[in-house]
């Protein structure tokens, strides 16, 4: 695609996700990947009102090109693009269920949810929980950084989820799949449940890997 197709898909995403609840007031970011560095959604805009054409523009060593300013979390993106040089889109939500099983305690930081459903373990895989850093804290990226380097999806303890996609379209599936499974997570929470077993784990990586 060109950089202004890429634009135009970056804004009607936004506008999906922001109708279905998934990107409520000005939460939330997308980037996608670019020969020369990256677009991404700029600060404080939201999601469902995207001007493709105000979309910030960013070099690879972070600089402002084009555009509005970009996210305060832009940084997290390109932590994220420089350990995973296959992925081309990343998508940051601060959605409900996502976010609500990002606070809860107890959890197995190396892995937050169960294998619910084959289109989880297909699309996510394994979903580590990062510590939690205030908002900006540069710190962050380097987290990020670690768990991407073994991780394309990973939710921030009291903050969201950050999902990357082989594509744009990608991601943004993949991000909406956690958001479902989180949902089933919280609705199953104190019954008794089957979760898929470990041979149809493997079967299922193996048949598609991430």
């Amino acid at each position: 695609m060109t950089e202004n197709e890429l634009r135009e898909r970056l804004a009607m995403h936004g506008e999906a996700l922001y109708r279905r609840g998934l990107a409520p007031g000005s939460s939330g970011n997308m980037s996608v990947r670019l020969a020369d560095g990256l677009l991404v959604t700029p600060t404080n805009s939201c999601m469902g009102r995207l001007d493709p054409a105000r979309i910030s523009k960013l070099s690879w060593d972070g600089a402002h090109l084009d555009g509005d300013k970009p996210s305060k979390e832009s940084f997290l993106h390109l932590a994220m693009y420089q350990e995973r040089p296959d992925d081309e889109a990343i998508v940051h939500l601060h959605s409900s269920h996502s976010v609500a099983v990002s606070c809860m305690a107890d959890l197995d930081p190396a892995d937050v949810l169960p294998p619910i459903t084959a289109y989880y373990v297909m699309r996510i895989g394994r979903l580590p929980l990062l510590p939690y850093y205030r908002p900006g804290d540069m710190a962050l990226a380097e987290a990020v950084r670690v768990a991407a380097r073994s991780h394309h999806a990973m939710l921030l303890a009291n903050h969201g989820p950050v999902v990357a996609g082989k594509s744009l379209d990608a991601a943004v599936y993949n991000a909406e799949e956690l958001e479902e499974t989180a949902k089933l997570f919280l609705m199953l929470r104190g019954c008794d449940t089957r979760w898929l077993d470990e041979e149809q784990i493997a079967a299922l990586r193996e048949a598609f890997p991430n």
